[in-house]
């Protein structure tokens, strides 16, 4: 039967082939971009709060000759087909962060996946300029992401978890939502174990680990929905999520869930 247990390091190639499996069609439409976006959206979790980052195992395919096949140091063998990631406090998470740069985006494989980017003051542009196009769907469908921006965001925990672009409208906004909601998820399965009741286990999983962690997590988890894949918005509802004004600037969906505190009590849904 398929397990839930905690990330080891031997399962960092197997989450990132699930981060690029899993990503939206802007970033998977440029090889770079595709290539970079684990490192943005994955693998700092699982190098810097591993504690709080869970993977589910399909024991059902325990051919060792199976790409991303895992296992686990009970010696249970299997394939790793979704993770839950994430930190139960960004700040501590951010202040932590160098050690990321210095460690994964400064390896040899690092410099080539992710390009360190000329400058951190100013976040430029998340599209390239466009070609333009003779109608308006034309035009956002000939829309590519920067790669610069992304390797900003990559290098930068400001911009990636703690506040929305320098002086834009939804900077204020996420910055009171990553205050009050300290912890941050991400979760992704490939399609073929989507709808089958394993996410919601994997956050349940999560929450836990951010509960009894001891971190700081304020009122509890925030999280991200980018705005290609608005139909996950009514799953994360009903698992406790619920959305939290201002992503929308962004073209995003931001969602918050509110745990009990550190002293006991019960979640606030």
């Amino acid at each position: 039967m398929p397990f839930i247990r905690p990330f080891e390091p031997r399962d960092t190639e197997a989450c990132m082939h699930i981060c690029h499996a899993t990503q939206s069609p802007t970033v998977a439409a440029d090889p770079v971009t595709a290539r970079m976006s684990p490192y943005i959206w994955c693998v700092q979790f699982t190098h810097l709060s591993p504690q709080t980052c869970f993977v589910l195992v399909d024991d059902t395919d325990t051919n060792t000759n199976t790409d991303f096949s895992s296992s686990s140091k009970d010696g249970k063998d299997g394939k790793v087909v979704g993770y839950v990631i994430g930190t139960p406090d960004v700040h501590a998470f951010a202040a932590c962060y160098p050690r990321y740069i210095k460690e994964v985006l400064q390896s040899p494989q690092g410099l080539i996946d992710v390009p360190p980017p000329k400058q951190l003051d100013t976040l430029e542009s998340w599209f390239l300029p466009s070609s333009g196009g003779k109608t308006k769907e034309a035009a956002a469908a000939a829309q590519r992401l920067n790669p610069v921006c992304l390797a900003q965001l990559a290098y930068n925990p400001q911009w990636l978890v703690l506040s929305g672009p320098e002086g834009g409208p939804a900077e204020a906004r996420k910055k009171e939502m990553v205050e009050t909601w300290r912890a941050m998820l991400h979760i992704d399965l490939l399609d073929e174990w989507q709808g089958k009741g394993w996410g919601r286990k994997m956050i349940d999983r999560f929450v836990e680990a951010v509960r009894t962690s001891g971190a700081d997590y304020g009122r509890g988890v925030n999280l991200g929905v980018a705005g290609e894949n608005k139909k996950v918005v009514k799953f994360y509802e009903k698992v406790g999520f619920r959305v939290f004004e201002g992503g929308e600037v962004e073209g995003n969906v931001w969602m918050v869930r509110d745990l009990c505190g550190k002293t006991g009590g019960k979640e606030r849904e």
